[in-house]
């Protein structure tokens, strides 16, 4: 052990590992692209309610629009259209929005993650169960083309489900970031050594709890245990390159 080198090295400056030790938070950039597609929606179905009170079917021969408006299509097929867009817009989010949180939890934020897990994926999920109910009344009025007027009422009534049920998940879930984004926390594991620090007022994440499930804490202790081997490698590539360094110098 005399004969090693690392040990007469000379120590490392206490500033040089901080970033590392204290890393700088980053938001999560999703609210303002959630709001704008959520607005988006709001306006679709605003102009499909339009559309079903001025064009509305009074026979099967056509409906009472314009021709110029809609021709050749009918007023269903573009209400449907742009609700297959509205789909493909929402799968969109949903991929820019699991993106993003993945890089939050690699970085050591869990709970956020964990809290938001199942609210990013619900309004693909509502846009996806809209349109089997939509194709549904579709393949209906296909072999029952005598209610076209009821058909579009039924179309009407899915988008306004669909726009509520959207408007309540997307709602929640930008409160929750919008949150977390003005808390600006540390990473879990290094607020968990705070809560370590004072036992009597707060009770630790990790551990177990007796409101805790199993299956909750195995999981919230793999996530950290994940995150923490993640950080002690970018320690050690740290500390390898500046002992290096010092060694050259």
């Amino acid at each position: 052990m005399d004969d090693d080198p690392l040990l007469d090295a000379p120590l490392l400056p206490p500033h040089a590992l901080h970033s590392r030790m204290c890393p700088r938070f980053h938001a999560i950039p999703t609210v303002g692209i959630a709001n704008i597609l959520l607005l988006m929606h709001v306006a679709f179905v605003v102009l499909a309610f339009l559309a079903g009170i001025f064009c509305s079917y009074p026979d099967a021969s056509g409906d009472m629009c314009p021709q110029h408006y809609t021709y050749p299509l009918k007023v269903q097929t573009v209400i449907v259209t742009a609700k297959v867009i509205l789909w493909i817009l929402y799968l969109f989010l949903e991929r820019y929005i699991h993106f993003h949180h993945s890089k939050v939890r690699r970085k050591g934020y869990l709970q956020i993650y964990r809290a938001t897990r199942h609210l990013k994926r619900f309004p693909l999920l509502i846009q996806s169960t809209g349109n089997i109910a939509l194709l549904l009344i579709l393949s209906v009025q296909h072999s029952f083309p005598d209610h076209n007027k009821m058909y579009l009422c039924f179309i009407l009534g899915i988008l306004s489900v669909e726009l509520l049920c959207s408007l309540i998940c997307v709602v929640v879930y930008t409160v929750k970031v919008s949150n977390f984004n003005r808390a600006k926390p540390r990473p879990d594991v290094i607020e968990e050594e705070q809560m370590y620090a004072y036992p009597n007022h707060t009770t630790s994440e990790v551990g177990f709890r007796e409101a805790s499930s199993l299956e909750e804490v195995v999981e919230k202790q793999g996530d950290v245990i994940e995150y923490l081997k993640r950080h002690n490698a970018l320690l050690s590539q740290k500390m390898l390159a500046l002992t290096s360094q010092q060694g050259r110098g």
